[in-house]
């Protein structure tokens, strides 16, 4: 029995109608992700990928594909086992013909000569968690929070030299903070560079290392930050703030992201910018009408309900929701239970019937 033709569009995630860009960023993702040089890489699916793009991204061979579920091209002497994968896309030196609209630093930075480790070095993100009481969550409120992190060291400003000493080139990487190495993979020899080891990219050591980093120019230490949560965040939101993660030597420190864990209110629920609460009343005062206090984030107010109010119906109260834009609020939407009596005494069952016999 012949062997299932493949679906590259299955394969690459994308329906039959994708265009030619959408096939392209499909294929970086996949190639990100995939790629067997990474730490968590799957070389099968990496190579799958290729071979669908290598099909789709080719106007000829796609409506081939299409038309007839396999394409024409041949396999030619690199193909290796892929079926109408052609490998003579593939060259030493990198990608050709479909493949040259690539920019191999864009897809595969983090492992090949795309980008220099030394320019992208930086500090560890870090995060911290926060719980706000549900008012403070809608009106929005402020904090003060002490953490424990890599922070630059004060007594050598970070250059991680004693006080009067001087630095002096890294005799490892003579200056350039990294290291280059050639790595052969399937797709020919690449050249990659790594941070150097010695003067974590620095290309300068001190000649006399600072006593109390011991030279690294960052040291663990506790520091207040400043929280600004503001109106309206929602449970599990996340606030970054630029620049307040770990330093690092050399570099631009990473960024703090504080999720936020909302608590439940017992007579509040959020839907968007609107809130939603819960009035009962009795079966007169629906049948009536009436003035009821109800409570508010804003404190108590009176809410006026109609008469003629049906079970379950909503009353709506305006700019008692939730902060958003520039001044404007959601509304406070009050469910109202009609609490129906289970019994009714003799006068009251007289009266009910009165009503039936009225049509009512």
């Amino acid at each position: 029995m012949a062997a299932m033709a493949k679906n590259y569009y299955e394969i690459l995630g994308v329906p039959k109608t994708a265009t030619e860009d959408d096939i392209k960023k499909a294929f970086r993702k996949l190639a990100q992700k995939h790629h067997p040089d990474k730490k968590d890489g799957d070389e099968a699916k990496f190579k799958e990928a290729s071979e669908a793009y290598a099909v789709l991204s080719d106007k000829k061979r796609r409506a081939e594909y299409d038309a007839y579920g396999k394409t024409f091209a041949g396999g030619g002497p690199g193909a290796q086992g892929f079926g109408d994968f052609d490998f003579s896309h593939f060259q030493n030196a990198g990608f050709q013909g479909n493949f040259q609209e690539f920019d191999l630093g864009d897809i595969f930075g983090d492992f090949f000569a795309g980008g220099s480790p030394r320019a992208k070095s930086r500090g560890r993100d870090i995060s911290i968690d926060i719980e706000l009481p549900f008012k403070e969550a809608i009106f929005g409120t402020e904090r003060r929070v002490l953490i424990a992190k890599l922070g630059v060291c004060e007594e050598c400003a970070g250059s991680g030299a004693k006080h009067g000493s001087k630095v002096v080139t890294c005799p490892t990487c003579n200056g350039k903070g990294e290291l280059r190495e050639t790595r052969n993979t399937f797709f020919g020899a690449f050249s990659t560079a790594r941070t150097c080891p010695k003067c974590r990219g620095r290309g300068e050591i001190p000649e006399t290392p600072c006593p109390r980093c011991r030279g690294e120019g960052v040291i663990k230490r506790e520091e207040e930050i400043h929280v600004v949560v503001p109106a309206g965040v929602s449970d599990g939101e996340m606030i970054r703030m630029p620049g307040l993660g770990e330093a690092a030597a050399g570099a631009p420190a990473g960024d703090l992201y504080v999720k936020l864990h909302v608590r439940r209110d017992a007579h509040f629920i959020r839907e968007g910018n609107n809130l939603e609460t819960r009035l009962s009343i009795r079966l007169t005062d629906a049948l009536l009408g009436g003035e009821h206090r109800i409570r508010t984030l804003d404190g108590d107010e009176t809410l006026h309900v109609p008469a003629g109010i049906i079970h379950g119906e909503m009353v709506r109260m305006r700019g008692k929701g939730v902060p958003y834009g520039r001044g404007s609020r959601g509304d406070l939407l009050v469910r109202i239970n009609i609490d129906f009596p289970k019994k009714l005494s003799k006068d009251a069952r007289e009266l009910v019937e009165r009503l039936r016999r009225e049509g009512l």
